[in-house]
């Protein structure tokens, strides 16, 4: 009884701690694809055209995206040879402080061309700490679930789009309080001040939990993971970087892209960042209850419904945007990523962590979801690059990606009921 009690506390402050961090994280990297969007141009690339401006600034915001892989493979490693709590402790510390720097960061009217080198290079390490957590924070709550596995992981995946909320209620703050001039000057970094106090909060929970007791029972751990994923497990890999894709591309679009379109489009800014945060609350509920959902109806059909949803909501997006109307804005973005996207999205999280035994499941899970994460990095730039030739391509770009992930759905057999602590891969047990 008292084992019992002692593993659903630890499970609580598992999924806490997972979710807080999540939000930590996300709030730090998403700050930064906001700002990209609507600050940086102006401060970091001053000296160039307004458009050109615009892609160089969405294109620092890719390089997070570029990063991520190597962060899952650099914590993957550490995290199936030494355990799971240690990485996560180090890739919040990292995101935090890389922050913090950014809102001290002097601009290009100061520091001229350092200005914007030492923006990437803070940029590849908010990626490389990303990389790292997401995978460690998701194992943290799958493995130390019994049932309803989904759902806990899920909470992970929810720290997305709440980060998102909270980092643009900042920004919008800071807008409210500062004169466009201001915000410019120094309102834009105070969101990026504050990382430093999320990140104490974040470490006194983390601190608080014991490492998975699915690790802890791993008698031979992995020397090299990653060659074990590569030799033994590359179909699992590269579906599960087929399977996010599609996900990451509608991601990058509905937070990042749609912003800067928006704005272009008319609208101001606050309005666009409103439908944003709307949307993403809406996000939030959608990511927990689909993957609850996806705990007694499988993995599968959830996300291949999500993906076909998305492709649809794709092709209605801009159409409803370019009417200018803030209302149909709203019902675009909220279509998009509060009723379609999270049901491919948020279980993701579980069915990535199931395609891998414990020896290589922290590297082989964080490998495929964050190489399947350059998709929301690499989207933004290509629409931004795309937008004089039409919003159709786009719309076909984003439902071709979707299409990815239906079918590489379709090849991976159900997962949902297979126990973690089984010493196979464990995809291969469900194909079985």
């Amino acid at each position: 009884m008292a084992d019992n009690l002692r593993s659903r506390a630890q499970l609580r402050r598992a999924v806490l701690s997972s979710y807080l961090g999540s939000v930590i994280e996300y709030y730090d990297f998403l700050l930064y694809a906001t700002a990209s969007a609507v600050v940086f141009t102006k401060v970091f690339f001053s000296s160039l055209d307004p458009v050109v401006g615009t892609i160089a600034s969405l294109g620092t915001f890719t390089t997070g995206y570029l990063a991520r892989p190597l962060g899952g493979i650099i914590f993957g490693h550490f995290g199936d040879l030494l355990g799971r709590k240690r990485m996560l402790v180090i890739t919040m510390t990292m995101m935090g402080l890389a922050s913090t720097l950014i809102g001290v960061l002097p601009t290009y009217a100061q520091i001229g061309v350092w200005a914007p080198i030492l923006l990437i290079v803070l940029r590849v390490l908010q990626g490389i700490a990303v990389g790292g957590e997401w995978g460690g924070a998701v194992l943290m709550s799958a493995e130390h679930a019994t049932t309803r596995r989904g759902l806990w992981a899920s909470f992970t995946n929810a720290g997305a789009p709440s980060g998102m909320v909270v980092s643009t209620l900042m920004l919008t703050l800071m807008g409210a309080v500062t004169t466009d001039a201001q915000f410019l000057s120094w309102g834009w970094r105070v969101p990026f001040l504050l990382s430093v106090v999320l990140l104490a909060i974040g470490l006194f929970v983390r601190l608080k939990v014991d490492e998975t007791p699915v690790f802890a029972a791993t008698r031979r751990p992995s020397r090299a993971p990653l060659l074990e994923v590569l030799r033994r497990h590359p179909k699992n890999l590269l579906l599960a970087i087929g399977v996010g894709f599609g996900a990451f591309v509608a991601q990058g679009t509905l937070t990042t892209y749609i912003l800067s379109y928006a704005v272009h489009a008319g609208f101001p800014r606050q309005t666009v960042l409103n439908a944003i945060t709307v949307s993403s609350v809406g996000a939030v509920l959608g990511i927990v209850g689909y993957s609850a959902l996806s705990d007694r109806v499988g993995r599968r059909p959830v996300v291949i419904a999500g993906a076909l949803a998305t492709g649809v909501v794709g092709f209605l997006l801009f159409p409803l945007i370019d009417t200018g109307s803030a209302a149909l804005l709203t019902l675009a973005v909220v279509l998009g990523q509060s009723v379609a996207h999270p049901a491919m999205y948020g279980p993701l999280a579980a069915l990535c962590t199931e395609l891998f035994g414990t020896r290589t499941r922290y590297t082989g899970a964080s490998l495929g979801y964050q190489i399947a994460g350059l998709g929301a990095g690499i989207a933004p730039v290509v629409f931004a690059a795309l937008a004089g030739v039409g919003t159709g391509l786009i719309s076909a770009v984003i439902a071709a990606c979707c299409l990815v992930t239906v079918g590489c759905v379709l090849a991976l057999g159900e997962s949902s009921r297979v126990d973690l602590a089984e010493p196979r891969a464990v995809a291969e047990e469900a194909r079985r």
